[in-house]
């Protein structure tokens, strides 16, 4: 029998038949290992753990404990549901149903029936009935004509479409109980590995993302190989609950959305504003102190802009329609990035290789037209100010400033409290070279620069492809919050084709034009997605040196007023934050209102502290603190700033 050599992560090797499974090499390891495979990883390829390997391989035997494992598994949770969909509701149909960061979904067409939120228990007692027959997944390699005639048969024009844009010899069907679904997989060996499941919610999606093609029910949902993991889970989503930052935004008084001003264009409250300028304030100071020139630059630009930078082709859809002036044939847009006005700033007046680098930097708001059913809160707007700079720099540069805007990054992902992140390599997907501008050339050279430059550095990254800017590769930062969840927040990209694009060029040594290199740079990325994830990761109880207010003054009664009032002017003398309650309320209802916007401190001021010229201290959460002198308090408050 023919033998072939597969190699472990370990870099043990060991001969197996030709034709053997991923399944059956975990069985000579450990049954117990067999038992918890999920799928597998041949040569770098996530595949099923049934699927025979023919030749020489490299093998990654995965499990629930490793995210590909987690993602096949909500696939194939996608389809269990599937399958109980089409048991309960009998000529139903499907769109798409793949696995998301936290679950899966599945969008179906339910005809005349409206699913509601009383119908997902009913689908779930169906899922786990399937599960417990443990049946089979199945790969079938299927061609192109009898792939059309089965769901032909079947009525469902979703797939058919679908169909249609397939390669014949490409497609395959995957079959478990008495379901089938174009698929290309790959599926966890059975459905018994499916212990426990929750259907989260229901939304309307247009099929695929088209707001002129119908609007599917989108049913959300997620399993576990554990009961306790979802009960784990569950409790994380009540306290994600709690920490919405839609909610807190409220609550907080920090935003606003109005729908006479238009969905998606969020309106900073006085309290987010304060917030937010303590951000802004604290990223200038730091931009100055490292060498960046600020600028400010419009809201809209002349379409011949959008036309040289490639915006206008590659991000045309995501934008807001042009806006046509009284002049005939002048259009403007608004602005989606604001790197295409950088460009110009730089190429305003001739450079020297003696000026480089030049870093300008902006908090520029840009405008992208994000589909309706697309908007959450703060995390996804039409309208978002990006911390913004680019750094335009000789190639010999490159390696330096993208250190630097890289310990720029870290010290604010730190500063905020993300202590846990994975830098993220985006490169471009060599299939879809369609998608991007730019030479060979250049895209070999940006993306070698930031492998080089994050080894150096000594980060550990994932690389990810087909994530990559149209114009150039990035390291994205994806910050875990409280709750573990994962967030896409600051970037760095480098950039050779930008410059080559709108002719941007310095004199060097040599007395010759050559053609500078520019470098992306927001370690926030967008104020507003940042300030959203960030209050959900504080649950609204944000560090001392941020807060919009660090203490309050709680008069016990108006005889209190004065007294108040003069330790307000001692605290604003001393650069402090924050304000008088002057309502006629009970003492213990401006403790509670305080607690609920969660201001750090609450000063009660009564006779005792008037006469002893002292406040009374509370704060948030943890209660009475004692009493204490106005500067000692000034003092507590500046050590717990820093």
């Amino acid at each position: 029998m023919d033998s072939i050599q597969i190699s472990f992560p370990d870099g043990r090797t060991q001969d197996f038949p030709k034709g053997v499974t991923a399944l059956e090499v975990a069985k000579t390891i450990s049954e117990g290992l067999a038992r918890n495979v999920l799928a597998a990883k041949v040569n770098g390829v996530v595949v099923d753990a049934f699927r025979p390997i023919q030749n020489d391989a490299g093998l990654q035997l995965l499990t629930w404990n490793d995210p590909e494992g987690k993602s096949t598994f909500w696939h194939s949770s996608a389809h269990l549901m599937a399958e109980a969909l089409e048991s309960l509701y009998p000529g139903i149909k499907f769109g798409i149903g793949p696995p998301i960061e936290s679950g899966f979904y599945y969008d179906v067409d339910t005809g005349d029936r409206v699913l509601t939120a009383a119908d997902l228990s009913v689908i779930e007692q169906k899922m786990m009935e399937l599960a417990r027959l443990n049946q089979a997944y199945m790969r079938r390699e299927v061609g192109k004509g009898d792939a059309l005639r089965y769901f032909s048969e079947k009525g469902d024009e979703y797939k058919l479409e679908l169909i249609g844009e397939l390669e014949d010899g490409s497609i395959t069907f995957y079959e478990q109980g008495n379901f089938t679904d174009l698929c290309k997989g790959p599926h966890i060996p059975e459905t018994g590995h499916i212990k426990a499941v929750k259907l989260t919610s229901l939304a309307g999606a247009y099929w695929r993302g088209d707001e002129k093609r119908k609007q599917l029910t989108r049913i959300y949902g997620i399993t576990f190989p554990k009961a306790k993991e979802l009960e784990e889970h569950l409790r994380l989503l009540e306290e994600a609950r709690k920490r919405d930052h839609r909610k807190l935004g409220q609550e907080l008084e920090l935003f606003m959305f109005s729908d006479k001003v238009g969905a998606g264009l969020p309106i900073w409250l006085p309290r987010g504003t304060a917030l937010r300028q303590r951000l802004e304030d604290f990223l200038k100071a730091e931009q100055i102190r490292r060498g960046y020139t600020p600028v400010i630059t419009p809201h809209i630009a002349h379409t011949h802009l959008y036309k040289t930078s490639g915006h206008l082709e590659k991000y045309g859809e995501d934008s807001f329609q042009p806006i046509s002036t009284p002049r005939e044939g002048e259009e403007f847009f608004l602005k989606p990035m604001n790197c295409p006005h950088h460009c110009e700033i730089y190429a305003h007046k001739p450079r020297s290789y003696r000026d480089l680098p030049v870093r300008i930097a902006e908090f520029g708001t840009v405008y992208r037209y994000e589909q309706s059913g697309e908007l959450h809160g703060l995390t996804r707007v039409r309208s978002f100010t990006q911390d913004d700079a680019h750094i335009f720099c000789t190639p010999d540069q490159v390696k330096g400033e993208f250190l630097n805007a890289l310990d720029l990054t870290m010290m604010v992902i730190h500063k905020l409290g993300f202590d846990h992140f994975t830098a993220q390599i985006s490169l471009r997907d060599p299939a879809h070279a369609e998608k991007y501008i730019g030479s060979e050339e250049n895209w070999i050279k940006a993306e070698q620069a930031i492998i080089d430059a994050v080894k150096e550095a000594g980060l550990e990254t994932t690389t990810v492809l087909g994530e990559a800017a149209f114009y150039g590769p990035k390291l994205d930062f994806m910050v875990r919050d409280a709750l573990g969840r994962s967030w896409q927040l600051g970037t760095i990209q480098v950039d050779y084709n930008l410059p080559e694009r709108f002719q941007l060029d310095y004199i060097g040594a040599d007395n010759s034009r050559h053609r500078p290199v520019m470098i992306h740079r927001a370690p926030f990325g967008s104020m507003e997605r940042f300030i959203g994830v960030l209050t959900e990761h504080c649950a609204g109880k944000f560090p001392l040196w941020l807060a919009p207010e660090q203490y309050a003054i709680l008069p016990v009664s108006d005889k209190f007023l004065d007294y108040a009032e003069s330790l307000l002017q001692q605290f604003e003398k001393a650069s402090l934050r924050g304000n008088i309650d002057r309502r006629v309320e009970s003492i213990g209802k401006k403790i509670r209102d305080a607690e609920l916007k969660k201001v750090p401190f609450m000063l009660i001021v009564g006779e005792k502290e008037r006469d002893q010229n002292t406040v009374s201290v509370r704060r948030q959460g943890e209660g009475d603190q004692g009493s204490m002198t106005a500067e000692a308090f000034i003092n507590l408050i500046r050590e717990g700033s820093i």
